[in-house]
């Protein structure tokens, strides 16, 4: 995706609080056309009050093709909208938003299916259930991983007799010592299992680091975390394009992909949080400091998702 424009006009339908500080937000279209379709795993860009474009899943079911439902969580202190658009929004009001783009899709010859859900996570994650609960044959389970009742989004519906036996809810109080063991969950792959899994990044790393002996095209992420956002160690670097010979430079709070954006450059990508692979450009010389959850460790030496991951040392030289 290269700054793509909106080219929908939503209206809000209505507005609720699912969970402890958890939002749902249904649209419907506001020039009486029919809503592009979509399938579960996909994300709108919406434009929020504060004329930033977030993105966010599609939670509802993508049978129903005359709204969208997204998942909004209010966090004191966040950047980028979020806090305008839960204060702002009301009933009526008129969206731009772009249409939805999937990188997070479901393969459609996988009979088995396990999906991981951390918090927020359960977005994508519920358009899932919602889309495998009516195709025939799919066997899929369902592990939603939370910190109590309160912030448990769709907990009435997820513990529904037809998804008896399909569903883990697990709270963890908070506790660390109390977070749930994937292990015997990922430990042998059987029937050609694909994992799906959104939610925190420490549980996406843990899924990650415990699925490495599966084959890395039967494990998906989806993340929409701030992929500028700094780390208290980052520091300035800069990329030389080794075609040209130009040297761009990365400040911190900025990402390669937008600096070389910034700089005139098109450059491919689609998640922008380390997730697809969209992104992914040929490392030829540096030491990078690798963010996504794409590239296995064989990879990362010699490739780069420039849309997340920074540099160890002063300089990176990519094949551009």
């Amino acid at each position: 995706m290269t700054a793509t424009q909106p080219t929908l006009a939503l209206n809000l339908l209505q507005r609720d609080e699912v969970a402890a500080n958890i939002h749902q937000f249904v649209f419907e279209s506001a020039t009486n056309d029919d809503l592009p379709p979509f399938t579960a795993g996909a994300h709108i860009a919406l434009q929020v009050p504060n004329g930033a474009l977030r993105k966010y899943a599609l939670c509802g079911d993508p049978a129903d093709g005359a709204h969208y439902s997204i998942l909004v969580r209010r966090e004191d202190g966040s950047s980028g909208g979020t806090e305008s658009f839960i204060d702002q929004a009301r009933a009526g009001t008129t969206f731009a938003a772009v249409p939805p783009v999937n990188d997070f899709e479901l393969p459609r010859n996988a009979q088995n299916l396990i999906l991981i859900a951390g918090g927020i996570g359960i977005a994508p994650i519920m358009a899932m259930v919602r889309q495998l609960a009516t195709e025939p044959g799919k066997s899929f389970k369902l592990y939603y991983l939370v910190r109590s009742r309160d912030v448990a989004a769709f907990r009435d519906e997820l513990a529904a007799p037809e998804l008896k036996g399909k569903v883990v809810v697990h709270y963890d109080g908070g506790n660390p010592d109390k977070s749930f063991d994937f292990w015997p969950v990922l430990e042998t792959r059987k029937d050609r299992a694909h994992i799906y899994c959104c939610g925190p990044r420490e549980m996406m790393e843990a899924v990650r680091d415990m699925s490495g002996h599966w084959p890395h095209t039967a494990v998906h992420f989806m993340s929409f975390v701030d992929a500028a956002a700094a780390k208290a160690d980052d520091k300035p670097f800069t990329v030389k394009l080794a075609k040209s010979g130009e040297v761009v430079e990365v400040q911190v709070g900025t990402t390669i992909l937008d600096a070389l954006r910034a700089a005139g450059h098109e450059a491919p990508s689609s998640c922008e949080s380390g997730t697809c692979g969209t992104c992914r450009t040929k490392l030829i010389e540096g030491e990078a400091d690798h963010r996504d959850l794409v590239l296995t460790d064989d990879e990362r030496g010699s490739n780069i998702m420039i849309c997340v991951s920074r540099a160890k040392s002063p300089q990176l030289v990519i094949d551009r």
